[in-house]
């Protein structure tokens, strides 16, 4: 990767788990409009990515949640930048509704289930880190 020419985008994903399932949801927006992800998004300046984090999921789903351990980071190249996105698991501590607010729709999978919507190609490398995680699915 040449970051001269390639813009890099930091992010933040939440691996929210419950009952041996993770959340995904369906993005309503942009170039990569109706893939399915990982809630989350950019980390602002001066912003760590716990912090990131948790904002994110409140502008998003509307619920606070507690940043668990960081599972991967995963660095990938999309055609016009380079993303390079933390992934952590986390726990809906308020607001278990999960209200979708910027998405189109969202799913609770369990490991069966974990390929059946069409991912972002930066999430399905969280999806490989997943499959080996009995303590997670």
């Amino acid at each position: 990767m040449d970051t001269d020419k390639t813009k890099v985008v930091k992010v933040v994903a939440a691996v929210i788990c419950r009952d041996g399932k993770v959340f995904a949801t369906q993005r309503g927006y942009g170039k990569y409009k109706d893939k399915w992800e990982f809630p989350g998004g950019k980390i602002e300046e001066n912003e760590t990515p716990e912090d990131a984090l948790v904002r994110e999921i409140l502008e998003e789903l509307n619920a606070d949640i507690k940043v668990g351990e960081i599972l991967t980071i995963v660095e990938y190249d999309y055609p016009d930048f380079h993303l390079s996105m933390a992934c952590y698991s986390a726990e809906v501590t308020d607001g278990s509704d999960l209200q979708l607010l910027e998405h189109e729709a969202a799913r609770w999978l369990g490991a069966d289930e974990l390929y059946s919507v069409d991912w972002l190609p930066a999430d399905i490398e969280v999806l490989r880190v997943l499959q080996g995680r009995t303590d997670i699915l």
